[in-house]
């Protein structure tokens, strides 16, 4: 209980970060679409290098809130109390401080997409999270006890003698499996498209219109998903605050449950969103606009 009424509340903080980082892989992604689509392919680099630089230090400053702000913004904040506030920031101090690994798996995918390749970083990330499912068995349960069906990997943690280390284990298993992952797909991305590396022309420094550019069209992007996980948090911190107590947290618990749930439907919107955005921009960088606007409504009617 005490764990996934934590997990529910450290999944809207760290989605904080990921919403931030979709947001400028978002405008990223139209910029570089429409350059692509009219041709210029040098103009496409330097968009993907100049907002790369951009996620990079997005991550390196939820590094930072990982590392030194987990317990004030889960007590001080959040207001959880007892099992589900020490449980969550250990949680958090794990699975914040390696948000990057998630920034530029979004990031490198989007940028790889707006480029027309969709499947390859797909079917990575498919990869990533069958890997992340098998580690997260073994280094939640360890060497046991499992639930009848996730036993399998207990002899093998015995073998290598690793822990069982409960929720814990499950943000370790989260952030190794992207870190996997996230090393064929940007090797993919240099290698074919050279995108995530500094174009020679014109440098490898800030260009501050081109970050200016990507900002001006992720923040109205994000600002609906950040409003939505920022009122998920404040009804948490009500609920944490006025509903729990240090030996009776289930109403935090089943906060979390209902908060998943409704986190998923949010990510599974911003797919096709994403999808639309890669169609919409290439055929107005190509003077297409009749196919851009059809392309609008085809995703309407998915969404519906």
């Amino acid at each position: 209980g005490p764990a996934l009424g934590a997990l529910g509340i450290c999944d809207q903080i760290a989605a904080i970060g990921t919403i931030a980082s979709y947001a400028i892989s978002t405008g990223a992604a139209s910029i570089v679409s429409q350059r692509h689509g009219a041709g210029d392919e040098a103009g496409a680099r330097h968009a993907s290098w100049q907002s790369t630089l951009m996620v990079l230090a997005l991550g390196a400053l939820f590094a930072i809130v990982g590392l030194f702000l987990a317990r004030p913004v889960m007590v001080g904040v959040i207001g959880a109390k007892g099992e589900v506030a020490e449980l969550g920031v250990r949680y958090l101090r794990v699975i914040v401080t390696g948000s990057f690994t998630m920034f530029l798996l979004l990031h490198l995918t989007s940028l790889q997409r707006a480029l027309g390749s969709a499947k390859t970083p797909a079917s990575l990330l498919v990869a990533g999270n069958v890997l992340n499912f098998f580690l997260a068995l073994l280094l939640v349960f360890g060497p046991g006890p499992a639930p009848a069906p996730f036993g399998m990997c207990a002899p093998i943690a015995a073998a290598l003698h690793v822990p069982r280390m409960g929720m814990l284990g499950a943000a370790w298993a989260t952030i190794v499996a992207r870190l996997v992952v996230l090393a064929p797909i940007a090797y993919v991305g240099v290698r074919r498209f050279r995108i995530g590396l500094p174009p020679s022309s014109p440098g490898p420094a800030p260009d501050w219109a081109v970050m200016k550019r990507v900002a001006h069209i992720a923040w109205p992007t994000s600002a609906q998903f950040a409003l939505r996980i920022g009122a998920g948090l404040f009804v948490s911190s009500l609920v944490a605050r006025y509903f729990t107590t240090d030996s009776d947290q289930s109403a935090s618990t089943a906060m979390g449950l209902v908060f998943r749930l409704d986190t998923m439907a949010v990510f599974v919107a911003m797919g096709w969103g994403s999808a639309a955005q890669t169609f919409v921009g290439q055929n107005l960088g190509a003077k297409q606009l009749r196919r851009a606007k059809r392309s609008g409504w085809f995703t309407a009617a998915y969404d519906v």
